[in-house]
């Protein structure tokens, strides 16, 4: 007979923590696992990788989660590498062979199509992906064999660098625009060769101001006490780094926590990440309009207490 399962006992649990996400699970089963090793109450990530891409997941947890949004529009870093000379049907090596095409290029070709490339670009995303028709994911219809009509989308590629591993792979330097799919940008670049090609490793070493050098894996989580892992943490703040700093006093703040305007010499601001005085506390964010603070998204008092005492804790 089994026995029985032990209850995890959740708990408020208020930061970021920047997880290497390994190959073969997707980003939801990285959030979960990383959750429950939390024993945290609530949890989401700001954007996926697919289960075939390692690196950097921003995971978001108690009032972070408020704030995951701001960071789904950060430009990321990725390195992968491309088999040229066979095209797949999902772009990746997980799908079936539907094309096979005899490979030549030079340096020179790298760079040539490397140029081109680079700046804005206009991309059909691919049906392998998390995109919705009708409420329903894309990589479904995939996989009944149906093909959706997709509409070209606007990125940027922000650098570019392409160099040659072997007489048929080649690796991929590229810094993107949300919304850019890596699969297809190589996809596209094969086509660009004459050969076609598929991604057959991702990996995403940036997103925003989040780099892989900050970042824990799973097996390392794993290995951690309680108190360890909570260390691990970064404050929710640091979803807002680069937000204009307001610090309010006291009354002040008491009255924006309430959703009230504040009034001050502050230069109009688009993005403003909103503090409290005594005590230092991050209170949510805001913009500055003809001098009037205008909150946006706020903690409650509770999430604030719960914060400091977490950042209070040695």
């Amino acid at each position: 007979m089994n026995a029985p399962r032990t209850r995890v006992q959740r708990r408020p649990v208020h930061g970021v923590l920047l997880l290497d996400k390994p190959l073969g699970l997707s980003s939801n089963q990285a959030l979960q696992k990383a959750k429950w090793l939390l024993r945290a109450e609530k949890a989401g990530h700001t954007g996926t990788l697919d289960p075939l891409a390692s690196g950097v997941l921003p995971l978001c947890f108690g009032a972070a989660t408020k704030f995951s949004q701001l960071h789904l529009d950060a430009d990321k870093t990725y390195e992968a590498a491309a088999r040229l000379g066979v095209k797949t049907s999902t772009g990746d090596a997980e799908g079936e062979v539907i094309d096979e095409r005899p490979v030549a290029f030079t340096p020179s070709d790298l760079a040539q199509v490397a140029t081109k490339f680079t700046g804005p670009i206009r991309q059909v995303p691919p049906m392998h992906s998390a995109l919705k028709k009708d409420g329903k994911a894309l990589y479904e219809y995939a996989r009944e064999g149906v093909e959706i009509e997709r509409a070209a989308r606007d990125v940027v590629i922000h650098r570019l660098a392409l160099s040659a591993l072997s007489a048929c792979d080649i690796r991929i330097d590229a810094t993107v625009s949300k919304g850019t799919y890596i699969r297809t940008l190589g996809e596209d670049i094969g086509e660009a060769l004459g050969c076609g090609a598929h991604l057959t490793a991702l990996r995403r070493t940036a997103t925003g101001v989040f780099d892989i050098a900050q970042c824990v894996t799973l097996e390392a989580l794993e290995a951690m006490d309680e108190a360890q892992r909570l260390a691990q943490l970064l404050p929710i703040e640091s979803l807002v780094a680069g937000h204009t700093n307001v610090t309010l006093d006291t009354e002040d703040a008491a009255r924006f926590l309430s959703g009230l305007r504040r009034r001050g010499g502050w230069p109009d601001a688009a993005q403003v990440a909103v503090f409290g005085r005594e005590p230092h506390a991050f209170l949510g964010t805001g913009h500055v309009t003809a001098g009037e603070l205008i909150p946006g998204r706020l903690l409650n008092p509770i999430e604030i207490q719960q914060t400091l005492l977490t950042e209070a804790t040695p």
